[in-house]
């Protein structure tokens, strides 16, 4: 990310320079707005940090010159005379934040992520419109009868502005495609799409992500930063991983979708919301509300509509339009524009045991043109079938002994899965559930359900 200081003081153009420079980022600077006007117009700038005094000029100057540029980068405005009303005069103008000297340095890290956060969610939500306007919005690739339906379902569902829809399937299926069709296809498409991943937040952040938190709510909160629902404005919010959240976060939840207010941490005051929220899971909430992990006042609420997603081994008709879909995407990052598939190399990955589903494959694709030495992409650079690990490849042929218990059969294999990844992991948990593709409080979980939530990962079996 690329980062523009603009100081007419010397030292503090070095000072700032190098602090976020420390922090990973690209960082240029300039004295003056005249100087400040050729690096924005040279190259993309993602943020620009600017003083309020510069000489003759004035931040707001600086920041007016940063709106005019398309897509215009996110400004944040530094002064030692600091007023409310200047505060509001650049807010107005549209600055994404104003802090004063002196400022504690964790405190402009944190303010310099958020602002880049955002402009990461703005320019992604530009590259989908873009590519709505190329593809006609068919960001989940399909053409078997499974996902015409599931196409059809997204265009009704966009239809209906407020109305809570719940994803499901199973990992990898593209649960946030969907999500995002839906928006893109809607009334809203021209607000923020902002995906926050529930499993992957304590409590205590998710809480404070989505509904914000007030000066002084706890160590750290420097300062008002209103959440999620509030900065999404009319757009939409996705909660992905909705049934990691816990029992705690489901009481606030539901409040929230009921009123549609929100309550910042720390404050006693409640503000409104207009964004509609779309919510994803690839847990079965039904079975988690018999098991007393989920609210069953919770689920009614997000399950207002569903959208089941299918596997993609009930939709082996769709893997070579997306084997080709992945291709092409690759071919352009690689540049090698004349990339295809042989005949031979679509027969094969048809063959091949998905469990992972969309994103297996489009892994497996990346491979596949990474590995090719020509522009014709065949079956060597696939692995074989049975270098692929599953517990039952599609469409072979079933077994059913007597006294068989899929849900043991089932118990058992998860069971293996997990021990194998805590091996590969070394004991290490986070590393093991992501080998899984999960989350690591769904890794936890299911450690505990076989009981094996334990720091020695123990034998694979």
């Amino acid at each position: 990310m690329r980062i523009l200081v603009v100081d007419d003081e010397l030292s503090m153009r070095e000072y700032l320079e190098v602090l976020l420079s420390r922090s990973g980022y690209e960082v240029s600077t300039a004295a003056s707005l005249a100087a400040a006007q050729p690096l924005l117009e040279q190259a993309p700038v993602d943020l620009v940090i600017s003083d309020m005094k510069l000489g003759r000029d004035s931040g707001l100057s600086v920041l007016a010159a940063a709106r005019a540029l398309s897509p215009p980068p996110e400004v944040i405005l530094i002064t030692a005379y600091g007023t409310p009303e200047s505060a509001v005069e650049a807010m107005r103008a549209g600055a994404y934040d104003y802090i004063q000297k002196p400022f504690d340095n964790e405190e402009l890290r944190m303010l310099v992520g958020r602002a880049l956060e955002k402009r990461a969610i703005l320019v992604e939500n530009e590259r989908l419109r873009r590519q709505l306007g190329q593809d006609g919005g068919r960001l989940w690739v399909g053409q078997g009868e499974a996902s015409r339906r599931v196409l059809a379902l997204v265009d009704k569902v966009a239809a209906s502005p407020r109305a809570t829809v719940l994803v499901t399937g199973e990992s990898g299926t593209g649960k946030e495609l969907v999500a995002r069709a839906v928006h893109w296809k809607s009334s809203r498409a021209g607000q923020p799409f902002i995906p926050v991943n529930c499993g992957a937040l304590s409590e205590t952040l998710l809480e404070s992500e989505l509904f914000g938190h007030v000066k002084g709510a706890f160590t750290g909160a420097t300062q008002d930063r209103p959440g999620l629902l509030q900065a999404a404005g009319e757009g939409t919010v996705f909660l992905d991983e909705v049934g990691e959240i816990s029992p705690a976060m489901q009481v606030k939840l539901l409040r929230v979708l009921e009123e549609r207010r929100v309550k910042p941490v720390g404050s006693s005051r409640e503000v409104p919301f207009e964004a509609r929220i779309l919510a994803a899971t690839n847990r079965d909430l039904e079975a988690e509300v018999r098991a007393g992990r989920f609210r069953e006042d919770l689920l009614y609420r997000l399950n207002v509509i569903t959208l089941e997603l299918p596997p993609l081994r009930s939709r082996p008709e769709d893997i070579p339009v997306l084997a080709r879909h992945f291709l092409a995407q690759q071919a352009e990052e690689l540049g090698r524009p004349m990339l295809r598939f042989s005949e031979a190399a679509l027969q094969a990955l048809q063959r091949l045991p998905l469990p992972g589903n969309v994103r297996q494959l489009r892994n497996l694709v990346e491979r596949a043109a990474t590995l090719s030495d020509g522009d014709l992409v065949g079956p060597e650079t696939l692995p074989r079938p049975g270098a692929v690990r599953t517990g039952a490849g599609p469409g072979g042929e079933v077994q059913l002994p007597e006294d068989f218990s899929l849900e043991a059969w089932l118990d058992d294999l998860e069971r293996r899965y997990l021990l194998e990844a805590l091996r590969r992991a070394e004991g290490r948990k986070t590393r093991a559930a992501e080998l899984l593709g999960m989350s690591f409080r769904s890794f936890r979980y299911r450690l505990d359900k076989h009981g094996l939530d334990r720091d020695e990962p123990g034998p694979a079996t």
